[in-house]
């Protein structure tokens, strides 16, 4: 369906309250931080029964179960963003965020010839809010992609979030279409009339020209850990501590196990994180992005190969240890970028990965941030906006702990009009600051420019 709407005027939403808790990426935690209560949950319950019929579990296993067990997953029943949940996400903070985010996107699409059509897919949408701001930006643009079908694609395990999504992206009088067996287990479309459908997995989603997202998705997936010995590498595994019978620990595997043909045999640090599910995802956004074209974006906290020992848990916004009371907490550890370049196995360019700060600044966040306190004569509200704006900017907040990281075809980068750009590397687009102004301020006259060139 095609985006037909033409807007008179890029709103200015309610500003989002910047909550004062702690967002995911702060600080790290290994298990080792003290307990107020050693809750015996029926996650727990669950490990403890689990370990004593097989033998200690992987961390990845650990992860695994305690955040998407389809009987007891943290993720699976619950709503864990925001006030009332136990962590807060740039979209949940402001509403720039998303918006610079859809403007990446067009860019991208007109800069790869503007293509009859795409799919917008994201991977883990929390509760639409980023989705949502990207779709508002669309609609707003509704003059360039008026010739162009789009339709949403999105990727959710959690039955909770997806209704929470659902509220979000789509007209509530119109009723959705349920088949809770089919690969796409729910469809309907978005409040700007915009095709719209949720998996379960990313290899359901129809293949073609598409841009993919994935804000704070690959930080969850399941990890394994692995310590240097004096007698090699051994993986780190959880078992039930043998002096309390209701409580878990970390040990280190007595040989070699499978998993370790994961670490790279030149490898120099002595603690190291793998994340195979992310391999395999990202193989397969390769894979489509090689074949037929498109863009992915993946923004998360993490590090370039760097760091070590980052497994950590939070619940209601404070560090929880990673071994209590598993089932009420979120589980985390960086992305390792490094690791995710191997994974695209050159079939793609791997772009980055470059701080927040850097790519919010080179797409024009000052810019699109003195719009809104233009418009805004609300002192509470502009208050609110310079508060978002700090912690999605500031170096000691969001600014230089998270990272974006990009997916693009080696054609893109080989085109003869675009032979010098670093896209993500150095995501500042030729008067990209000007061409957002224009957006912003000159939408209710159409004038949107048809072609952005890319700074050297």
């Amino acid at each position: 369906m095609s985006v037909l709407v033409r807007a008179g005027v890029w709103p200015l939403r309610a500003a989002r309250a910047v909550i004062p808790c702690f967002w995911r990426g702060k600080y790290f935690s290994s298990g080792k931080e003290p307990a107020e209560n050693n809750l015996v949950t029926p996650m727990l319950r669950h490990l403890i029964y689990k370990i004593k019929s097989t033998g200690p579990i992987t961390v990845a296993e650990y992860m695994k179960e305690v955040l998407t067990n389809p009987a007891k997953g943290y993720y699976v029943h619950r709503d864990m963003l925001g006030e009332e949940g136990d962590f807060i996400t740039s979209p949940e903070i402001s509403q720039i965020f998303g918006e610079l985010l859809g403007i990446w996107f067009i860019s991208e699409w007109i800069a790869t010839g503007k293509t009859a059509a795409f799919q917008l897919v994201e991977l883990g949408p929390g509760r639409g809010t980023l989705s949502g701001d990207i779709l508002r930006v669309f609609s707003q643009l509704g003059s360039v992609l008026k010739n162009c079908d789009i339709s949403v694609h999105l990727v959710e395990v959690s039955q909770k979030l997806s209704e929470i999504q659902a509220l979000t992206l789509t007209e509530e009088k119109v009723p959705l279409e349920r088949d809770a067996g089919a690969p796409v287990y729910m469809k309907g479309a978005t409040k700007s009339g915009i095709p719209i459908s949720w998996y379960r997995d990313l290899q359901d989603i129809p293949k073609g020209f598409s841009f993919y997202l994935a804000h704070e998705f690959f930080d969850v997936l399941p990890v394994h850990k692995f310590q240097k010995t004096p007698h090699g590498w051994r993986e780190v595994l959880i078992d039930i501590d043998p002096h309390v019978s209701d409580k878990l620990r970390f040990v280190l595997a007595p040989c070699a196990t499978p998993a370790e043909a994961f670490i790279q045999c030149d490898e120099t640090r002595d603690h190291v994180e793998v994340c195979p599910d992310a391999g395999v995802i990202i193989q397969e956004l390769s894979e489509r992005i090689a074949v037929t074209g498109g863009a992915a974006l993946i923004a998360d906290y993490g590090h370039d190969g760097t760091k070590t020992d980052t497994f950590r848990g939070f619940c209601g916004h404070k560090l929880h240890d990673v071994l209590i009371a598993p089932g009420t907490a979120d589980l985390t550890a960086d992305v390792d970028f490094s690791y995710l370049r191997r994974m695209a196995q050159g079939k793609v360019a791997s772009l980055g990965p470059i701080q927040q700060q850097t790519f919010l600044k080179n797409m024009g966040i000052d810019v699109r941030l003195k719009v809104l306190l233009d418009k805004s004569d609300e002192p509470s509200l502009r208050q609110q906006l310079l508060q978002g704006y700090d912690m999605l900017m500031n170096p000691k907040e969001m600014g230089e702990r998270f990272n974006f990281f990009a997916l693009l075809p080696h054609q893109r980068l080989h085109d003869d009009n675009l032979r010098r750009t670093k896209v993500v590397q150095e995501v500042s687009v030729h008067n990209m600051k000007s061409f957002l102004a224009e957006v912003s301020s000159l939408i209710t006259k159409d004038l949107l420019p048809c072609h952005l060139d890319w700074e050297p």
